[in-house]
C-alpha cells in the first residue's frame, strides 16, 4: 500500500514537473542577444521577440535588472502560443522625440492573443524635456510618442509594471478584447501636458484595477466604441480625473456602453468623474454609465457632466452637443471639493440627458465662497438617499 502510494505521489510530482515545464516554456533573455546596460536594446529585443513568438510552447522574453536604452520597439503577432514579456529592469526612451508620426507608440504590442506583460519593471519615457515645449495647452503634440500602445490585443494581462514620464499618453488601447490591467503605476508630474494615464478606445471587456495613476491629464480616459469597462480600486491624482470622452469631435463615433467606475480615490485632481462632449460637433451616444463608492479629497469638480466642453474657447458653443447621454448614476460619493460647485450636470439642450440618478452624495466645501452647491441644465435628476449639496432641479 505504501509502495503504491509512493508511486502515486511520484507520478503526481512528475506530472506537476511536466506541467511547470510546459507553462514555463522557452525563456529568451535579451542579454543573450547582445543587449547591454546603457546601450540601445532595440535589435536584441526584436530578435528575442521573434524567437519567442515563433515558439510552439509558451515562451517568455525577459528584460533583466539594469537600465537599457531603447529608441523604439514594435512587437507583432500573431504568436504560435501564449507569450510573456517580463520586464524586471528599465527600458528608457531617448530624450529627443523626433522620428515619430501621429499616434505612434514608443513601445507597441499588436495583434497578439494571450499576452502577459509583467515583472515589476519600468518603461521610462524620458519626457521631462518636452513638456511645455513641444507640447503645450494649445498644442496637442500628436507627434510625440505614446509610451505603450496595445493594438488589437486579446485575452491578455498587463500587470505590475510602471510607466514613467511619458512624452504623451502613457498607455493607449485600441481594439482590445478581454484585457486586464492591474497593479500598475503610472507616474508623471502635474504639469506634464497631455499625459493621459490610460486611454481606451473601441475595446470590449476591459478591466483596470488596483492601480496608482498620477499625470498631467486624465488618469483614465474613455473613447468611442468602448463597451463593458470596469475601473476599480484606482487611486487618481494629481491629474484631471477619470473621464468618458471627449465625445462627438469626429464623425462616425461608435457608442460607449457599460462603463463602471467604483471603489476609487481622487486626490487633488482637477475633476473627479466626468462625462464630456463637444458642442457644435457630431452625433454619438453613451449609456449605462455607473459611478459609485468614490472618495474625493480636495477635488475641483467631483461630479461633472459637461456637454459644453470647449477647452480654451476653440469651438462654437451656440450649437448644442449631438451626443445622447442616458442611464447614468452617481452613487455613494463623499469627501471634499476644492470649489463650491461640487455637482455640475450640464447636458445638451438639443438632446437632454435621460435617466440620470444621484444618491448618497456627501461633498463638502470649506472655502470662502460659501457652502457647496449643485447646478443642473437640461436634465431631470432622480435623487435617492442623502444629498449634500442639495439636489438641483431641471433648468433649460
Amino acid at each position: 500500500m505504501g509502495l503504491k502510494m509512493n508511486r502515486k505521489v511520484l507520478s503526481l510530482f512528475v506530472l506537476l514537473a511536466i506541467t511547470a515545464t510546459a507553462q514555463c516554456g522557452n525563456v529568451y533573455d535579451i542579454t543573450k542577444y547582445g543587449a547591454k546596460s546603457n546601450n540601445d536594446a532595440n535589435q536584441a529585443l526584436g530578435q528575442a521577440w521573434k524567437a519567442a513568438c515563433a515558439s510552439k510552447v509558451p515562451s517568455k522574453v525577459v528584460v533583466p535588472k539594469g537600465t537599457f536604452r531603447l529608441s523604439r520597439a514594435a512587437f507583432f503577432g500573431p504568436c504560435k502560443a501564449p507569450i510573456e514579456f517580463m520586464i524586471v529592469g528599465t527600458l528608457q526612451a531617448p530624450q529627443n522625440p523626433g522620428g515619430f508620426k501621429d499616434g505612434d507608440g514608443w513601445v507597441t504590442f499588436q495583434d497578439i492573443d494571450r499576452l502577459t506583460l509583467d515583472g515589476g519593471g519600468t518603461f521610462d519615457g524620458n519626457g521631462q524635456n518636452v513638456w511645455g515645449k513641444h507640447c503645450t495647452r494649445l498644442n496637442y503634440c500628436s507627434k510625440l510618442p505614446i509610451n505603450l500602445r496595445f493594438n488589437f490585443i486579446k485575452n491578455s494581462v498587463i500587470k505590475s509594471v510602471t510607466s514613467l514620464n511619458s512624452k504623451q499618453f502613457h498607455i493607449m488601447v485600441l481594439g482590445g478584447v478581454n484585457l486586464s490591467f492591474r497593479n500598475l503605476k503610472i507616474i508623471a508630474p502635474e504639469d506634464s501636458y497631455n499625459t493621459d494615464g490610460i486611454h481606451i478606445g473601441r475595446s470590449t471587456n476591459i478591466s483596470i484595477t488596483d492601480s496608482y495613476i498620477q499625470t498631467g491629464d486624465d488618469c483614465i480616459s474613455v473613447g468611442d466604441g468602448t463597451k463593458n469597462l470596469t475601473v476599480k480600486g484606482v487611486t487618481c491624482g494629481p491629474g484631471h480625473g477619470i473621464s468618458i470622452g471627449s465625445l462627438g469631435k469626429y464623425r462616425n463615433e461608435a457608442p460607449v456602453q457599460g462603463i463602471t467606475v467604483r471603489d476609487c480615490t481622487f486626490k487633488n485632481t482637477q475633476n473627479g468623474v466626468r462625462i464630456k462632449t463637444w458642442p457644435n460637433a457630431n452625433e454619438g451616444s453613451a449609456s449605462d454609465l455607473r459611478f459609485e463608492n468614490l472618495y474625493m479629497q480636495n477635488v475641483g469638480s467631483p461630479v461633472l457632466i459637461d456637454q459644453e466642453y470647449c477647452p480654451w474657447n476653440q469651438c462654437n458653443t451656440q450649437n448644442p452637443s449631438k451626443v445622447k447621454l442616458s442611464k447614468i448614476s452617481f452613487k455613494n460619493i463623499w469627501g471634499t471639493s476644492s470649489t463650491p460647485l461640487a455637482v455640475n450636470l450640464i447636458c445638451s439642450r438639443g438632446y437632454p440627458c435621460q435617466n440620470v440618478e444621484v444618491g448618497n452624495i456627501d461633498l463638502k466645501y470649506k472655502g470662502k465662497d460659501g457652502p457647496a452647491h449643485s447646478v443642473c441644465k437640461n436634465v431631470n435628476v432622480k435623487v435617492t438617499g442623502k444629498m449634500n449639496p442639495s439636489p438641483c432641479k431641471f433648468k433649460a
